[in-house]
């Protein structure tokens, strides 16, 4: 059985996306979006922040369309990272892999 790791969210750009390249000369382009979700019976909104990476014309078409503020839906996987710090410590967070961002 085949699980498919998908994931679509529609949110504001929180900075304007930061495009470089690889070693190799793969474009790589990273952004945030943040997705609010509006409260309930006078609660306050509760806003989640999202890291997402495009690659390749992907990442070079979203570095030169979409800055901060911009409202996006991006299309895609997760994915976790991991690292160690400086100081030895353990990292992770779980990343966006786009497939589709469009305005």
């Amino acid at each position: 059985m085949a699980f498919d790791n998908t994931v679509t969210i529609v949110g504001n750009v929180t900075q304007d996306p930061e495009l470089r390249f690889i070693p190799s000369g793969t474009a790589l382009c990273s952004f945030g979006v943040a997705w609010t979700q509006k409260g309930f019976d006078g609660k306050e909104d509760k806003v989640s922040f999202f890291d997402v990476t495009c690659w390749r014309k992907l990442a070079e078409n979203v570095s030169e369309t979409i800055t901060k503020g911009t409202k996006v839906i991006v299309c895609g996987r997760l994915e976790q990272q991991s690292w160690e710090t400086k100081e030895g410590d353990r990292r992770s967070k779980v990343v966006i892999i786009a497939d589709d961002v469009s305005p």
